[in-house]
């Protein structure tokens, strides 16, 4: 089979390599998944770079998110077992962490479902508590994983601050449902939200970006609001003042979506059951922003790694046109 795969860690243009290798063999408890599209994350890029909290042993194959067919002809979402990721023809997956595709999205945007939803879903309703009316600030609200946050907070009646770099970033913004855009480029985030709020604030904060994104959102969260702390794009992880929460009466909330997979499978069972629904609805639909043939891969990973990319971005298998 064709399957890209990383011999040395460095930047994703550089290391990934396309190969002809033998399909995997499932382990104990293990399913052979024939991949349909895989949905690309910056998790992908830190795995090439070495610095992902997972280091798989060399060589592997990036791709944690994907839409595949099992053996009996069912269409399903996965995270694959690495070392054998999403970006081949065939990839591993527990069978016990298989979850239904929707049937109303097509294969890239359900690969494209499981992840960043997810990490949405818990992020605002199981970690924040997110409530209709209330007011949520969405950084980096162009991306995958900050329009997942924007349309489910959309979704869950709140009124949606998008924070964005750049003009066509904002475009995106908007499509995506923000009521409010603000563009870092163009405009003091701080005063700008501010202003949109009447100086409260928001209540919920969610940032996948960390550094100068998350002394704003210490600055802009209200009182007894919620800071839930995604990812750390930026590179930079901050050191949070603790005598600033207490003053101001906030809370700080860590997600790592992957843990519940093991502290909470029918927690995740649970979500997707309700991103299904919502997908039914037409209230979430996953916006793939590019649809990659697969000789393209490692130069799409390398842009999302670069911050150039909206939207989400699948690839698909060999022979299937974008």
């Amino acid at each position: 089979m064709q399957a890209w795969r990383v011999r040395e860690n460095g930047e994703p243009g550089e290391v990934m390599r396309r190969e002809e290798t033998a399909p995997p063999v499932p382990g104990a408890g293990q399913v052979l998944l024939k991949v349909r599209a895989t949905g690309l994350n910056f998790p992908d890029a830190l795995l090439c770079r070495g610095q992902y909290q997972v280091r798989p042993p060399l060589p592997f194959t990036p791709g944690v998110e994907i839409c595949a067919e099992t053996e009996d002809g069912r269409r399903v979402l996965a995270t694959p077992a690495l070392p054998y990721g999403g970006l081949a023809a065939y990839a591993l997956a527990d069978e016990s962490a298989l979850l239904p595709a929707p049937g109303t999205l097509d294969d890239a945007e359900a690969a494209v479902l499981h992840i960043a939803y997810q990490t949405g879903w818990f992020g605002l309703h199981r970690r924040a508590g997110l409530r209709a009316g209330e007011t949520l600030l969405v950084h980096a609200a162009a991306g995958g994983v900050g329009g997942a946050a924007v349309q489910l907070g959309k979704a869950a009646g709140a009124t949606v601050i998008g924070v964005v770099g750049g003009a066509a970033k904002a475009a995106v913004a908007r499509e995506a449902g923000c009521d409010i855009v603000v563009d870092r480029h163009a405009e003091d985030v701080v005063a700008a939200v501010k202003e949109a709020t009447g100086g409260r604030g928001a209540d919920v904060v969610y940032d996948p970006v960390g550094g100068t994104a998350y002394q704003q959102s210490a600055k802009l969260v209200a009182f007894e609001g919620r800071i839930v702390i995604v990812g750390f794009a930026s590179g930079t992880v901050p050191a949070p003042a603790l005598s600033h929460a207490l003053v101001k009466n906030y809370s700080i909330l860590g997600l790592h979506w992957g843990l519940y997979a093991a502290k909470d499978p029918a927690g995740v069972r649970r979500c997707h059951d309700t991103l299904t629904e919502l997908a039914a609805k037409g209230l979430i639909k996953p916006h793939v922003s590019e649809r990659v043939p697969f000789d393209g891969a490692a130069g799409a990973v390398q842009r999302l790694a670069d911050g150039v990319t909206t939207g989400r971005i699948a690839v698909l298998p060999e022979g299937v046109r974008a």
